[in-house]
C-alpha cells in the first residue's frame, strides 16, 4: 500500500490513519471469512476451535487499529484519486462513524462471557451488515488506491470475499451446510449435566472419533446451535451420543428441559482431534466433560492399539459424570489403563502415574493428548516439564471454545 502514496505524504498522519483504516478493513474481512465454517479454512488451521481463536484476535485488532484512523484524518493535499462512490458528506461521515460504533460494540460484547448465550449469538450476526458499513465508507472516501492498483485488487478480493462469506452464514449456512435431523431417544441426567443418544431421522451424519458438531433443538430457546463434542465412535445404526454440562445459560436449559422425543438439527463434523497411528505411548487426559472426546476413542469400532494408552479422568467427587465405574469398564474392555484423579492437576496420584510411564518409556516417546479447562492444561504442562515429556508432544483443542 505504501507504494501507492505520493513519497511526500507516506510518514504523514494522513498517511497512518489511511494504512490503519485498510488494516481493520482487511482485518474485519478476514474474521468474516474465518466465521463461515467453510471446510478448507478448517483444514488449513488444524481445526474449527483454532479458527474462531484466530477469528476473535482479528476482531480485536481491527478494533484497534478502527481506532486509530478515527483519531486522525486520512488525507493527504497531493492524494488526486476521487472516490469510488461519491457520498455527501454527512452521509459519508455517518457510515464512517456507524461502522466504528457498531465494531466496537460486536467486539466488547462478544469478549463478554457473562451476556446471555442467545443475545451474544443475535448481536455477532450483526458482524456481516457491520462489514458492509465498512466497505461502504471505504469506497466513499478519497484516497490514493486506485481499484486497479494491486493493493486495490487485494483489497476489493478480501472484502468480497468477507461479504460472501457474510452472505453464506448469514443466509445460506442452514441450506448449503452439512446437517442432518435427529431425534433424542434417550436420556440419562446426572450432577449438573446430561446425557444424550440421538438417532438420525434421516441419513446419518459421518464423523470420525474426537470430532464435534453444532446441536440445535427444536424447540424455543435452545435453537441456536451451539458446539459439543461427539462422545461416541462412529455406529452402523447412526446413533449420536453427546455428554452436556451445566456451564453457562444455554446449557443449564438445554440439561434441565432434554426430553425423549424432541428433534435436533446436526452441523457436522468439525475438529481434528483425531488419534496418533504410530505412537508408542498415548496419555490421554480429559477434564470433567473434556472426557468425551476420549469416550469417543474408546467406543470407536475401528479403534487399535489400546494397549499403549493411558486414560487420565479428572473429575470431581460427586460430580464424575460419566461415572467413574462406567469409564473403567469401558477402558478394561479395550485394555486400556485407566486413572481417575479427583484431586485436580496438582494430586500426587497423577504425579506418581505420569513418573511410572515415563520410567518405562522414554520421554521422548509420550505423547498427550488433552481435553479440559486451561488450568488443567497448564498444571499438565508443568509435570510433563519435570517428567522430561517434551513440550511438543501435547495436542489439544481449546477447551473454552466449547
Amino acid at each position: 500500500m505504501t507504494l501507492e502514496l505520493p513519497a511526500d505524504s507516506r510518514l504523514t498522519l494522513g498517511a497512518f490513519s489511511l494504512g490503519a483504516g485498510v488494516s481493520a478493513l482487511a482485518l474485519m474481512a478476514a474474521a468474516a471469512i474465518l466465521g463461515a465454517r467453510w471446510q478448507w479454512i478448517e483444514s488449513a488451521f488444524g481445526g474449527l476451535d483454532r479458527v474462531y481463536s484466530t477469528h476473535k484476535w482479528l476482531g480485536i485488532w481491527a478494533l484497534v487499529f478502527a481506532s486509530a484512523h478515527l483519531l486522525f484524518k486520512a488525507d493527504g493535499d497531493s492524494w488526486t484519486k476521487a472516490a469510488i462512490f461519491a457520498l455527501d458528506p454527512a452521509v459519508a461521515r455517518l457510515a464512517r462513524q456507524s461502522g466504528f460504533v457498531a465494531l466496537m460494540l460486536l467486539i466488547l460484547l462478544a469478549l463478554n462471557r457473562n451476556i446471555p448465550y442467545s443475545v451474544w449469538r443475535w448481536w455477532h450476526k450483526l458482524s456481516g451488515p457491520a462489514l458492509l458499513v465498512v466497505v461502504f465508507h471505504a469506497v466513499s472516501i478519497k484516497s490514493p488506491i486506485a481499484l486497479i492498483s494491486p493493493a486495490g485488487v487485494w483489497l476489493a478480493a478480501l472484502c468480497g470475499l468477507g461479504l460472501a462469506a457474510a452472505v453464506y452464514k448469514l443466509l445460506l449456512y442452514p441450506l448449503m451446510s452439512r446437517h442432518a435431523a435427529y431425534e433424542i431417544v434417550a436420556v440419562e441426567h446426572g450432577p449438573s449435566a446430561v446425557h444424550l443418544d440421538l438417532r438420525p431421522l434421516g441419513q446419518p451424519i459421518r464423523f470420525e472419533a474426537g470430532q464435534f458438531a453444532f446441536l440445535s433443538l427444536s424447540e424455543d430457546g435452545l435453537r441456536e446451535p451451539h458446539p459439543f463434542t461427539i462422545a461416541t465412535g462412529s455406529r452402523q445404526d447412526g446413533r449420536i451420543q453427546f455428554v452436556i454440562r451445566a456451564l453457562g445459560d444455554y446449557t443449564q436449559r438445554l440439561v434441565s428441559r432434554a426430553r425423549i422425543g424432541m428433534h435436533a438439527d446436526l452441523y457436522a463434523p468439525f475438529g481434528r482431534f483425531e488419534r496418533l497411528p504410530d505412537s508408542r505411548c498415548e496419555i490421554w487426559i480429559g477434564g470433567g466433560v473434556g472426557i468425551s472426546p476420549f469416550v469417543a476413542w474408546l467406543t470407536d469400532a475401528g479403534g487399535k492399539h489400546f494397549d499403549r494408552v493411558s486414560l487420565f479422568y479428572f473429575c470431581s467427587p460427586g460430580r464424575d459424570f460419566p461415572d467413574v465405574d462406567s469409564l473403567r469398564g469401558q477402558a478394561e474392555e479395550r485394555g486400556a489403563a485407566f486413572f481417575p484423579v479427583k484431586g485436580g492437576g496438582g494430586d500426587p496420584a497423577f504425579g506418581h502415574a505420569l513418573d511410572a510411564l515415563v520410567f518405562t518409556h522414554p520421554p521422548a516417546t509420550i505423547d498427550i493428548s488433552f481435553c479440559g479447562p486451561k488450568g488443567l492444561l497448564q498444571a499438565v504442562r508443568a509435570r510433563m516439564q519435570e517428567s522430561g515429556i517434551p513440550a511438543g508432544n501435547i495436542r489439544y483443542e481449546i477447551f473454552e471454545f466449547r
